[in-house]
């Protein structure tokens, strides 16, 4: 480790609960990365309420504040941005950042579909800028095993999957009618929202997919109006004026992984919701293979179901604790039992945004990672219209597990 570490610029655009999670993440890494000789310095944070700016600075430790987001931008000492701010700015910042030379840590999805997708992918190569995506569920140590054990073979050939991200953030009928539920301000729905996390995990573990056949619902047709910057989209508001929901609260597809996966021609199911009663954050897959399978369950995140094998005394699944040896997990806890959160999970994202940066290893989810899940859930979409089967074309460049 060297004495003196590397001092890193940090900018932070939007400072809402992702904003406080990516900062508290930058300030983690040289505690729990301290090999890594790497000092994040906190310059500046912009939002557009004073409030907000005013917590970066007396919370949160940034240097400066703004209303302004192109300060950050401009700012000669940042040299790594944040960008946190709701969907619908995504790609003009993103495109805003590349131009202005500065790797940016981007939260998903990049932009409202693949178009804007792959218009920040093509500013950000221009640029030749590094790029973090936020599909932070990748970064489980039980993922990072899983992803391992299908990749060592120990599965056999991969035949079939499922995965499914099921959540109840939106299940109240009278929850506000925020961004989120407006097509020009969030694009898709559920789709983008927790099914480009699901395409990505999948594009991860197992690799490419190739074609899909979708279908969508849409279970809550009005919601009541919510001022815009007010309040959250977990607000209830009873009695209030209604107005449309325009993107879908479920969506579900059949798949098929390209030839050059590591599950190569293996078919899934995958679904999303945000209206469902009883999960919270079931994000959850099963793989299956001709010698094995597996399980995960983010709200279970620190372990993983692993069945191997076909005779035996000892059929069936076996429990498994992530434990050190398991991705990151010896930087966090010293043994299995003692588990790992959400924000552990950013903390490693950062780690892997900030080692790529300094032009160690490039382990990070990239702008084409984003590209390849925004194409999916474009496919997907189409899918659902046209009731067929839609080919992926593929993205060159992504983290995607193949051959």
């Amino acid at each position: 480790m060297s004495n003196t570490p590397r001092t890193v610029g940090v900018g932070l655009i939007s400072v809402g609960w992702m904003g406080k999670v990516h900062s508290r993440a930058y300030q983690s890494v040289p505690v729990v990365y301290p090999e890594l000789g790497i000092k994040p310095r906190l310059i500046i944070a912009a939002d557009t309420a004073q409030d907000r700016v005013d917590y970066a600075v007396n919370v949160l430790g940034y240097e400066q504040g703004t209303l302004d987001y192109h300060d950050v931008l401009n700012h000669p000492d940042v040299e790594v941005v944040s960008i946190c701010a709701p969907n619908f700015l995504h790609a003009e910042i993103g495109i805003a950042a590349a131009k202005a030379g500065k790797a940016f840590w981007i939260e998903k999805p990049v932009g409202r579909g693949a178009e804007e997708t792959e218009a920040v992918e093509a500013a950000a190569n221009e640029a030749g800028v590094v790029s973090t995506i936020g599909f932070n569920y990748r970064n489980a140590p039980a993922v990072e095993h899983a992803k391992k054990i299908i990749a060592e073979g120990q599965l056999g050939r991969i035949t079939n999957l499922r995965g499914t991200f099921f959540a109840d953030y939106s299940s109240e009928p009278n929850g506000a009618l925020s961004w989120r539920f407006v097509r020009k301000l969030a694009g898709s729905g559920v789709l983008g929202d927790l099914m480009g996390h699901l395409a990505d995990l999948m594009h991860y573990v197992v690799g490419p997919i190739a074609e899909v056949s979708a279908f969508t619902k849409t279970v809550y047709t009005e919601r009541p109006i919510q001022q815009m910057g007010v309040g959250t989209h977990f607000d209830v508001i009873e009695g209030g004026e209604k107005g449309p929901v325009e993107n879908e609260d479920y969506g579900g597809m059949l798949v098929r992984f390209a030839d050059d996966a590591v599950a190569a021609g293996a078919l899934g199911t995958l679904e999303a919701s945000r209206v469902a009663v009883g999960p919270r954050a079931s994000y959850n897959f099963e793989i299956y293979g001709t010698e094995g399978s597996l399980k995960w369950d983010f709200e279970r995140m620190n372990e993983l179901q692993v069945a191997i094998g076909r005779r035996g005394d000892h059929l069936g699944y076996q429990r498994v604790m992530v434990a050190p040896g398991f991705g990151d997990f010896a930087n966090f806890q010293p043994g299995a039992g003692t588990g790992m959160g959400y924000d552990d999970l950013k903390t490693i994202e950062a780690r892997k945004f900030l080692e790529s940066y300094i032009g160690g290893k490039s382990l990070n989810s990239n702008i084409h990672d984003a590209v390849a899940s925004a194409r999916v859930i474009s496919a997907a979409e189409k899918s659902a219209e046209s009731k067929q089967w839609v080919t992926v074309e593929p993205v060159a460049g992504t983290t995607s597990a193949k051959k």
